[in-house]
């Protein structure tokens, strides 16, 4: 999912599904945390980013955390993008695919009635009483002998498939994804 549009998420697993999620260790992420364990979903507390702050975010203790949990046969939901970089998706959701043999799905959930944030990710939060829409994407596997270059065509895939299904999903609300076009056109990852 994208960064912003993860608040309605949970409505798109299977009620006896296991699901863990990837949340940052920043203090703004600990009602995450807290919601995420309302309602049955195990948070993994970590991010990563450019290898000089993996410590000290937490990233390699998270990714050894979800690799155990996918192993395990549970669900590990994150976000592609890195904060303050929307609709760019990062190499850690590829390199954890590579890593744990598992598929990426992209999924989007989208709600007709919400509030939507002026935020760097164009935050929605979905509303009662209006239409919904959940629109999962068509997996992605990652090769274990994937080398960079594949890595990057997979990255962008990724960012293709949850751009494809963030869209569909408020076509079908009939409404217009909120963080359309937040990617600049040449970002890098």
């Amino acid at each position: 999912m994208w960064h912003g549009q993860h608040f309605m998420t949970h409505f798109a697993w299977p009620g006896a599904a296991r699901v863990a999620a990837l949340i940052s260790r920043h203090g703004d992420a600990e009602l995450n945390a807290i919601v995420l364990r309302r309602l049955g979903v195990a948070p993994i507390r970590g991010s990563g980013g450019k290898a000089r702050h993996m410590q000290r975010k937490g990233g390699v203790v998270a990714t050894r955390e979800m690799l155990r949990a996918l192993a395990d046969g549970v669900t590990v939901a994150m976000t592609a993008d890195v904060p303050k970089r929307a609709r760019v998706a990062g190499l850690g959701i590829v390199t954890l695919a590579q890593l744990s043999g598992r598929p990426i799905y992209p999924v989007a959930v989208a709600t007709s009635r919400r509030f939507d944030f002026k935020s760097w990710d164009r935050a929605s939060l979905g509303k009662p009483f209006g239409r919904g829409a959940i629109v999962i994407g068509e997996p992605m596997r990652v090769p274990a002998e994937a080398d960079a270059a594949t890595l990057e065509r997979l990255r962008l895939a990724v960012q293709d498939g949850l751009d494809r299904a963030y869209g569909r999903a408020y076509e079908l609300i009939g409404h217009r994804d909120p963080g359309a076009g937040l990617r600049p056109a040449a970002e890098p990852a």
